[in-house]
């Protein structure tokens, strides 16, 4: 064997149990009691740690054009951050051009972006075209290994209700997933004019003009919709009562409906946007109210949040000032790629969730739902995506300790209690107590399959 993980607690979404772990050539090959060294020199003594599933981040935005900008993490440097934080796996959103088949969006951003890769990686298309025969090319794209598309009803780039219509009818039809951003665009576009028309320009603004009814109608649409045509349907970043409510809902009446939501949600609310610096948390959809957030920690504990994933897409501080005086010019996102696995662990040793719950939430289900056939628990077969993680180290996140190309984290200051201390990535070391130890292009393709 390559390596030997010994005398730690794995973690899966099953359960815990005390195990070695042996590893070769970048896969599981052996979990039991004991296993003898033999002739491997790697062994890694995991006493008084957990070793867990590499998490998987089904949701980023790496090197993404938006608001006149582009996100401040490339390839790289998201991953990177990824790393250094647990998760070993990254989903980003290949942005479908208009003429463009979808298989032909994936490979562009594949040739384009994704060398620099520091882990694994795989694609979400998020669909602006189903004209002139493109609808088709789901189909191919799904053959291909990326049988997940995304679909907004906000923005200048989303899709009508009559094409998100059409493109849930063909996800039925060839075994794709269609995941919404949900919010109303008109509400959106009146409330921001409303405001805008008032004076009324801050940061808190950006909030008012996105409250929680504004998204809960969209989920309810497009959950009536997915009931509809039949297709699955997966929401993203979830952030409202009244979204969590339809949720519950529609999967006590026995339809296929994922739910995701962000660390942001749960740890910040709306008072932020009343902070000077409120314009740093500006994403959409936004930290909405007490109410809301409590809503999503009940659907975690009772599982009807399937997955979390971060949304990351930050923006540099000079650009997140571009809004002092009009939060409509202020870049939507934040970072969070290198603190999602931790601030969850963190959460289960707080009790507030069980570790498996936070392995089943960051690793587990992100596999399972996008077809990841070798990610996701330590098993043997699998990949030795593997994080060991001390629940006694105590950690504050301070920028400086952050692996992201940004010059601010929204999670300044946030204590934790317990953190990652290696990550492996294919039984590579990646990360090594706060030092990252990988390299530019390590990361490969997972191509998925969700049959």
């Amino acid at each position: 064997m390559d390596m030997i993980i010994k005398n730690g607690t794995v973690v899966n979404a099953s359960g815990s149990f005390r195990a070695d772990v042996g590893v070769r050539d970048g896969k599981i090959v052996c979990i039991a009691e004991s296993i003898e060294a033999g002739s491997c020199e790697n062994i890694i003594d995991a006493s008084g740690k957990l070793v867990l599933p590499g998490a998987i981040d089904a949701h980023t935005h790496l090197a993404m054009p938006f608001g006149g900008t582009v996100s401040s993490d490339d390839y790289f440097a998201g991953t990177r951050a990824a790393a250094c934080g647990g998760t070993t796996t990254v989903f980003d959103f290949a942005l479908q051009d208009f003429g463009e088949k979808m298989t032909d969006t994936v490979k562009r951003r594949d040739a384009l972006c994704a060398p620099d890769a520091a882990v694994d990686y795989s694609f979400h298309v998020a669909v602006k075209d189903v004209e002139n025969g493109l609808l088709d090319s789901l189909e191919e794209c799904v053959k291909y290994g990326v049988p997940s598309f995304k679909v907004f009803m906000v923005y200048d780039f989303g899709v009508t209700d009559g094409v998100f219509y059409r493109v849930l009818q063909k996800a039925k039809e060839v075994g794709a997933l269609i995941e919404v951003h949900a919010e109303n665009n008109e509400l959106v576009n009146t409330l921001t004019k409303q405001y805008l028309s008032e004076g009324k320009t801050s940061a808190w603004y950006h909030y008012m003009s996105r409250p929680e009814f504004v998204e809960g109608e969209a989920d309810e649409r497009a959950i009536q919709w997915a009931k509809a045509s039949g297709a699955p349907l997966y929401i993203v970043h979830l952030a409202n009562k009244q979204g969590v409510e339809a949720v519950t809902k529609a999967k006590d009446e026995g339809y296929k409906i994922y739910a995701e939501t962000c660390p942001q949600y749960l740890e910040f609310t709306s008072d932020v946007y009343k902070r000077d610096d409120g314009r740093n948390f500006v994403c959409s959809p936004p930290m909405k109210g007490k109410e809301s957030q409590d809503a999503i920690w009940e659907a975690i504990r009772r599982g009807d949040i399937d997955t979390i994933a971060t949304d990351h897409c930050p923006f540099q501080s000079a650009e997140k000032d571009w809004g002092i005086n009009d939060f409509t010019k202020i870049p939507n996102g934040c970072a969070g790629i290198e603190n999602m696995y931790p601030y969850m662990l963190s959460a289960a040793g707080e009790g507030k969730i069980t570790f498996e719950q936070a392995v089943k939430l960051c690793s587990e289900n992100p596999a399972k739902i996008f077809g990841c056939k070798d990610k996701g628990v330590i098993a043997v077969g699998k990949d030795a995506d593997i994080v060991i993680y001390d629940p006694q180290l105590d950690f504050t996140i301070t920028n400086d300790k952050m692996h992201s190309d940004c010059d601010h984290t929204i999670w300044e200051g946030i204590k934790l209690h317990g953190y990652p201390v290696q990550t492996y990535s294919r039984g590579r070391l990646v990360y090594d107590n706060g030092e990252f130890l990988g390299e530019r292009g390590w990361g490969k393709f997972v191509k998925c399959s969700l049959k």
